[in-house]
């Protein structure tokens, strides 16, 4: 009887679920040209050329490189040069790293600080996509104060939902791809 009840349930749930806007039991892969669909979503002004994006999120530059052969793919936001960065600060970043950061990533490349979101590409989904360059937009807005991705964080404070606004806003931008 239990066992009755429970599916009825799961069906129930299954139906309504699919009734919601927006409802997908699986998304597609990722591929360079779905990935450019939704990166124009969020900024019309996108431009794609080969494997890599350029787009513009709240006048931060976002790059993107995929290499869909390799399943990988990161976006990359520039910060500031790393000439000049203390211990102390790169022991912050590699703090924030830890538990403020979230996906996004402060890293050191090529004589630069970055914000970077890495992930593998073909399984990539929508929502995830948009929200690490979130993030990885988040972490360079906010390197030198709160260095937060700003999905969520440990602890409380007056912060998180100011900085979740810019997910929560790609998101929305996003979600008829």
């Amino acid at each position: 009887m239990i066992r009755i009840l429970f599916a009825l349930i799961l069906m129930a749930t299954t139906v309504a679920a699919q009734d919601s806007p927006g409802f997908s039991i699986t998304e597609p892969p990722m591929t360079m040209e779905r990935l450019a669909r939704i990166m124009i979503a969020l900024d019309p002004e996108a431009q794609a050329q080969g494997n890599s994006i350029e787009l513009t999120i709240d006048d931060v530059p976002v790059l993107i490189v995929a290499d869909p052969q390799a399943d990988r793919m990161r976006a990359m936001v520039p910060i500031r040069s790393a000439d000049g960065l203390s211990d102390e600060e790169m022991r912050r970043l590699m703090q924030a790293n830890f538990d403020t950061a979230l996906d996004a990533r402060y890293a050191v490349a090529q004589g630069r600080l970055w914000g970077v979101f890495i992930h593998p590409f073909s399984p990539l989904k929508r929502d995830q996509v948009i929200s690490g360059i979130g993030q990885t937009v988040n972490v360079a807005k906010t390197y030198g104060s709160l260095y937060t991705g700003g999905a969520a964080q440990f602890g409380g404070g007056d912060s998180v939902p100011l900085q979740r606004q810019l997910i929560d806003r790609l998101l929305e931008r996003g979600r008829d791809i």
